[in-house]
């Protein structure tokens, strides 16, 4: 079979920049086969001289030829390296007559309802991966974090997995950690469960999703505590829930108000042991008066526990779903604020008459979450180190909150007033008369302040102007720095309001 000779250079466009040269070369060969520059029977250069001549790797090169060569545009010759093809396939025919396709009609294919929602309701991060300034709301003491242990506990289980342990799993996740869990959240939030009413998911939005789901239909009412954890109202909202917002008090969630503007809803979503983003606790009368209203009206609750660890004085307070003896309360936590926020990691208890369903729900989802940290995360639990690490960041928080205190009342008298809280991972200081929330938190942002405005969280109702400051990423060297520069931005626009617009 007769050949033209080999190019002795093969000629290749400029490379576009953030393309790969595995890429480049593949574009550029392809094109040249397509639009005629490569004749049929043409034989490359060998990938040696290729690499040498356009300063990429040998195995590049071969990459490059083996995927042009599956897919028809080249073929190998024992002795004769690689050459273009004498048939191409009709469609690249085409091509050639044609290099740029025509214009499809555009696809009318459209979001779902559901879809659309979900895609109006973004949730936007409250922090940035930045080194941890002041007062950022959300983030733990991640560099308090014990790491080194924690890759030792990792390794220990890795190095000792079985076949069971990588292979499928349950739906509602890694039964000896929820074993665990069970006996856990028994022992410090007083919670009555066995681990077949556990369901580990990625943490609480997860969580949400799952029973949002599974319990709520469209247009159904769903009870917010007004101000709120916004991520919990996005996805009620997306799942085309009715948001009922409820006002808090000191004494947490008015069930009065609740009845009076939507009696009939079918979920309540409060965060009981330190409400988001007040702090306050419910008191026993109020979360007495909620299982009364969830148990007559056939209705759910949703208790979110997320950082009811943290109490600083006294022992953690007993979780709503201790007192439920009608099977009303849902009670979800996670490990994301406890341990660090990429584990993706946290669980639900719900009644016994869910589990079945509940089970079935998660197969299809998402199957299961990662088995491996599930199963390192077991390990650390029952070695004690879960006990001992939140034991020392309850006394850390504390500290912090301590000096914090300190710092604004030598600081921030006349310009902010901070709540009085007994534990969490956050605070609200009030803000002094004329002073503009949201210029004070922009400002606060341009000293390198990180902080919500109060109104942000809120649904409808109007407060006193506010900034949520977060007690648990800084150290105390940043927190007090933090209440200076605080300081100085309020002072400036309490003496001038015009600076805030």
């Amino acid at each position: 079979m007769s050949k033209t000779e080999p190019f002795s250079e093969l000629a290749l466009g400029i490379r576009p920049h953030g393309v790969t040269l595995y890429r480049w070369l593949y574009d550029e060969i392809r094109r040249a086969i397509i639009e005629g520059k490569l004749k049929p029977g043409t034989r490359l250069p060998s990938s040696r001289s290729v690499s040498r001549q356009h300063q990429m790797s040998r195995g590049t090169v071969v990459s490059a030829f083996e995927q042009l060569g599956a897919e028809g545009y080249l073929e190998s010759q024992v002795g004769s390296g690689s050459i273009v093809r004498r048939t191409i396939p009709d469609k690249l025919l085409e091509a050639k007559k044609s290099p740029l396709p025509a214009r499809a009609e555009p696809s009318r294919a459209v979001l779902s309802s559901r879809g659309q929602r979900l895609a109006c309701y973004p949730f936007p991060k409250v922090w940035s991966n930045r080194a941890a300034p002041a007062f950022r709301v959300g983030q733990p003491a991640l560099n308090q974090f014990p790491i080194d242990l924690w890759s030792r506990v990792a390794g220990r289980r890795l190095r000792k997995a079985t076949p069971s342990l990588l292979g499928n799993s349950d739906a509602l996740g890694f039964r000896p950690l929820r074993t665990e869990i069970a006996s856990y959240v028994g022992k410090t939030r007083g919670v009555k469960c066995t681990a077949d009413e556990v369901v580990i998911t990625s943490g609480t939005q997860q969580s949400l999703d799952l029973v949002a789901r599974l319990l709520l239909d469209d247009k159904d009412k769903v009870w917010m505590e007004d101000p709120c954890y916004p991520g919990a109202a996005l996805l009620f909202r997306a799942h085309g829930a009715e948001i009922v917002p409820v006002p808090v008090d000191d004494h947490g969630l008015i069930c009065s108000a609740g009845r009076r503007e939507g009696n009939a809803a079918k979920l309540a979503y409060i965060t009981p042991a330190h409400q988001f983003p007040l702090g306050v606790t419910m008191s026993l009368a109020r979360r007495m008066e909620l299982l009364k209203w969830a148990q007559e009206e056939g209705s759910w609750i949703f208790e979110d526990d997320y950082d009811g660890d943290f109490r600083f004085a006294g022992r953690p307070l007993a979780a709503l779903q201790s007192l439920d003896s009608s099977g009303s309360v849902i009670y979800s936590n996670t490990f994301n604020k406890v341990l660090f926020p990429t584990l993706r990691l946290g669980f639900l208890v719900i009644p016994t008459r869910l589990v079945d369903s509940f089970a079935a729900a998660k197969s299809i989802i998402d199957r299961y979450p990662s088995v491996l940290d599930q199963a390192v995360l077991c390990d650390f639990i029952t070695e004690g180190h879960m006990g001992h690490h939140i034991r020392r960041m309850r006394e850390l928080y504390s500290n912090r909150h301590g000096v914090l205190l300190d710092s604004a009342r030598a600081d921030l008298d006349g310009l902010m007033e901070l709540s009085t809280i007994r534990g969490g991972l956050q605070t609200v200081g009030w803000l002094a008369n004329g002073i503009d929330e949201m210029g004070a938190r922009m400002a606060a942002e341009a000293s390198g302040i990180e902080s919500l405005a109060l109104s942000r969280l809120t649904i409808n109702r109007s407060m006193p102007a506010a900034l949520v400051l977060g007690i648990a990423a800084a150290d105390t060297r940043s927190i007090r720095r933090g209440v200076e520069e605080l300081a100085g931005v309020l002072r400036k626009l309490k003496l001038n309001p015009t600076l805030a617009a």
